[in-house]
């Protein structure tokens, strides 16, 4: 079993019993003297400094023809830069003890530091050379590409893939969020390191940032360090964001055939937002429906009693201008189309009966200790807290946040079903060679 380190403990026990613990974690909330503002959570007991950051801006803004240039992009910021190649820059951070990654999603470019507080120096050193003097060599650039290009060949041999995308593509149809985020084989041949270049200078702005911080480091010194790594870049306009989506009001069932024995499919519906008053009820709901693994209904019901699938779950989803509940789950051939049946009952009986003062109770418990046990590193917290602030929630909604899932009663669970759970808003898509799966335009 994993062990906690001590603020990850210290930080497990308090999200599970506040507000009964004696001590609380300390969010401080800093600005630097340039007037970035951050999180930190400042620990001592072990010697170790974690980052967590963000840009406003992600694959939904790629320009047009170039497809897939910021996740590239994100790949490339730590493939060399200032006087250090790749290799050197990779040499560089493995001496200081530093690992340092950027991504990229539908919404923001992400990156993470990681790095004993003994070398801070030059951890932070290495992030403001990747953030702002980026090689981009061609070299590095052809090896990045060709390894997109593979793995977009590989994607779209995969079902599970193939399935994941399609949806995208019909629910977004039109919208930004249709895109693939690793972009198109056109789009990638298109990008060049002076277009990089031009892609660092638009989402690389100090006033999109957003950082949090966890370890080994007190105030003072992290406003130097954020200053000293962020402080130099320009301020600006981040890319607007992608225009709100419309969501389906109509049944849609999408086929994609594929010679394998097995299907797979996903099912989606229009979500909620994460600042929606029924947020929580809506995390209870999915958590009883398909989220809460071997204990949810979808896999009692689809697996279990009639052995149609190995797996089947469902999940939330929530994007800048778009939230999402999706189902998902593997069948043979054959049997797809009694699996597709079981769960569009399952979402009916929610609907219709709501679920079980012991599901509830069962679900409430488990929600409240499960954030808890995924935070067992200063990374995951730093992480934890970087989330709380795109979500646009205070430091204070930790110490809520139990107390929130316990006020959600039996009568928000069936309302927010009978909300979300509406077989006029489903999209389904099945890839395989579904026998009785009829298309739906």
């Amino acid at each position: 079993m994993k062990r906690l380190r001590p603020l990850a403990a210290a930080f497990a026990a308090w999200l599970v019993l506040v507000p009964g613990m004696a001590f609380a974690i300390d969010i401080k909330q800093i600005t630097t003297p340039l007037g970035i503002k951050a999180w930190l959570v400042e620990d001592k007991s072990t010697p170790v400094v974690a980052l967590s950051f963000s840009f406003s801006g992600g694959t939904a803004t790629d320009p047009a023809g170039q497809a897939g240039i910021t996740e590239l992009m994100a790949g490339l910021l730590t493939d060399g830069a200032g006087p250090m190649d790749a290799q050197a820059f990779r040499q560089r951070q493995e001496s200081a003890a530093a690992s340092l990654g950027f991504n990229a999603s539908l919404d923001r470019l992400t990156g993470s530091l990681r790095v004993l507080s003994a070398s801070r120096d030059e951890g932070f050193e290495l992030l403001r050379l990747a953030l702002t003097e980026p090689r981009f060599d061609p070299d590095m650039l052809n090896q990045r590409r060709a390894q997109t290009l593979a793995s977009l060949n590989q994607a779209a041999q995969r079902p599970g893939s193939v399935a994941s995308r399609t949806l995208m593509q019909t629910l977004f149809a039109g919208h930004p969020y249709a895109a693939d985020p690793d972009g198109t084989p056109q789009g990638l041949a298109a990008v060049t390191p002076e277009l990089l270049k031009k892609r660092v200078a638009e989402l690389l702005l100090r006033n999109s940032l957003v950082v949090a911080a966890v370890g080994d480091i007190g105030e003072a010194e992290l406003a130097r360090q954020i200053d000293r790594s962020f402080g130099v870049l320009p301020t600006g306009t981040p890319p607007a964001l992608p225009p709100e989506w419309v969501p389906p009001t109509k049944p849609r069932t999408v086929v994609v055939e594929r010679p394998v024995p097995q299907s797979t499919a996903v099912m989606a519906l229009p979500g909620i937002p994460r600042d929606d008053p029924e947020w929580y009820a809506a995390l209870v709901m999915n958590h009883i429906l398909g989220g809460g693994g071997q204990q949810s209904r979808l896999f009692n019901e689809v697996r279990e009693k009639r052995g149609l699938a190995y797996s089947v779950s469902s999940g939330l989803r929530t994007y800048k201008r778009a939230a999402l509940l999706v189902m998902s789950t593997g069948s043979a051939n054959e049997r797809v189309a009694e699996a597709l049946k079981v769960i569009r009952a399952e979402m009916a009986r929610m609907r219709t009966d709501g679920v079980t003062e012991a599901e509830l109770n069962d679900a409430k418990t488990y929600l409240t200790g499960a954030l808890a046990l995924s935070l067992d590193s200063s990374g995951s917290i730093a992480g934890l807290l970087h989330s709380m602030q795109i979500d646009g929630l205070s430091p204070d909604h930790l110490t809520r946040r139990a107390s929130l899932i316990a006020a959600v009663k039996l009568a928000d669970v069936r309302k927010v079903a009978q909300r979300l759970l509406r077989d006029e808003t489903l999209t389904t898509v099945v890839v395989g060679k579904p026998v009785g799966v009829t298309p739906e335009p």
